[in-house]
């Protein structure tokens, strides 16, 4: 059985076994763009990516099959074509029912990445309709769209409480599908060697930082990951970087930039970013040059902040003559994710009596829609199905944007209420449907 921890990404990479003999990273490389085999060969991640290519078992493009298309609508896991939402955006993105009036953000929902991952994984479905499928994470973080591909017999790869994922059952000749958020590089080398055939469903705008991260490390930068250094996208992109440390917040970052400045405790530093650093991560060395990256559903401004924080910081450090030298950007951050942040800003400028945000639990850009609206002292209820809502009772179980679930109960008042919604990237319109019915069922039968 193949089990490995795949995150931390490099201080937990596979360890050469029998079982996986996978790269594992070397320490103090110079060049800082590839990765060796205990057996002393090169390993350069990007290179090995394009090479899939070349095994004729591996594919990262849409079948367009309307037979799939078809059976996507009919599960409710794409855009609404006749639903309440396309009726809303037919009406300038409203809606009203007795007494209240709903308000739909100008950009939410499903994000065409998300949507092509869903449409290439019921399109594989049909294109190996008996052979063993499986798929390495959650193809998006939605609830009801993972129910739908484990219904249609595709199988998830199980990791324990800390990370490690059970390949042991993949077999030869199996179909695995990489999520929208990707995998590592590790993962796609296992299965390579596995002989297995691989649908990669890999947004292009994930696939974008990728690149950036290559970049980075060819020009000898350790990559500072703006992202949650345990979520899946993020895990991916370390995998492909050399050098990395991955800050959450402004906050992190800002005590990074003082440890370039001014030094510190190192053992503390260390300490802090366990979690969250490169293999024998080394902060007087590994922050001489830096280039800054994101995992594509943070919030836009922060990421920017970020990235002028770094760039300021390096320009004080080594003045401007050698700022190329020692600080390198490009933009990664993705247009869905920041114009469903632009639009969430937006909303809560309407004069809303409260906001719905639906998505999933675990959607890290659910959470900054969830976050903005907090931010604006609104009323909000975050629901990743429409099972949260108690009709019989007026009460409604939500999720605040640092992660505390509660229950809040009348949480429908008598009489008109303007109501904001948005949903996240990962989000079929048909759940914000049968949410927005939920809340106009309670209405009808409480307020």
């Amino acid at each position: 059985s193949a089990t490995f921890r795949v995150h931390p990404v490099a201080r937990c990479a596979p360890r050469a076994t029998s079982s996986l003999a996978g790269p594992v990273r070397a320490s103090g490389t110079a060049e800082g763009d590839v990765r060796s085999y205990p057996n002393g060969k090169r390993f350069d991640a990007r290179e090995f990516r394009r090479s899939l290519h070349r095994t004729g078992r591996y594919t990262r493009r849409t079948w367009e099959d309307e037979e799939s298309l078809a059976k996507m609508e009919a599960h409710g896991v794409g855009y609404s074509k006749r639903g309440l939402v396309a009726k809303m955006q037919a009406n300038g993105n409203r809606w009203t029912c007795e007494d209240v009036d709903v308000v739909l953000a100008a950009s939410y929902g499903f994000c065409w990445g998300v949507e092509r991952a869903v449409q290439m994984a019921y399109e594989a479905r049909k294109v190996y309709p008996k052979e063993t499928m499986y798929i390495t994470n959650e193809i998006i973080h939605n609830p009801s769209v993972n129910q739908r591909l484990k219904e249609m017999d595709v199988r998830f790869v199980q990791a324990d409480e800390r990370g490690n994922k059970d390949f042991g059952s993949v077999q030869a000749g199996d179909v695995v599908i990489l999520p929208a958020f990707g995998a590592s590089v590790m993962e796609m080398q296992l299965l390579n060697d596995r002989g297995v055939n691989i649908v990669d469903t890999t947004c292009p705008w994930v696939a974008k930082v990728w690149n950036a991260v290559d970049v980075q490390k060819k020009k000898r930068c350790t990559s500072v990951i703006h992202g949650k250094w345990n979520h899946e996208e993020t895990v991916a992109t370390a995998s492909f970087a050399s050098d990395y440390l991955v800050v959450k917040d402004m906050e992190e970052a800002e005590y990074v930039a003082n440890y370039i400045l001014n030094g510190g405790d190192k053992q503390a530093f260390l300490e802090k970013f366990e979690n969250a650093m490169s293999d024998e991560f080394d902060p007087d060395v590994h922050l001489e040059r830096v280039g800054v990256a994101n995992q594509t559903t943070m919030l836009k401004g922060e990421t920017e902040r970020i990235g002028k924080l770094f760039e300021k910081t390096m320009l004080q450090k080594h003045g401007p003559t050698k700022l190329q030298e020692h600080y390198v950007v490009m933009d990664t951050i993705c247009d869905a994710t920041q114009e469903r942040q632009d639009a969430m800003y937006e909303l809560v400028q309407q004069d809303v009596d409260m906001i719905v945000v639906v998505g999933g639990f675990n959607s890290s850009n659910t959470s900054h829609l969830q976050e903005i609206s907090e931010e604006y002292k609104i009323p909000s209820y975050w629901v990743d199905t429409p099972g949260r809502i108690d009709v019989e009772n007026n009460a409604i179980a939500h999720r605040l944007s640092y992660g505390e679930l509660v229950t809040t109960k009348d949480w429908l008042k008598p009489g008109p209420l303007k109501v904001g919604i948005t949903s996240g990237a990962s989000t079929p319109d048909r759940v914000v449907e049968d949410v927005l019915e939920a809340l106009f069922e309670t209405k009808e039968k409480h307020a």
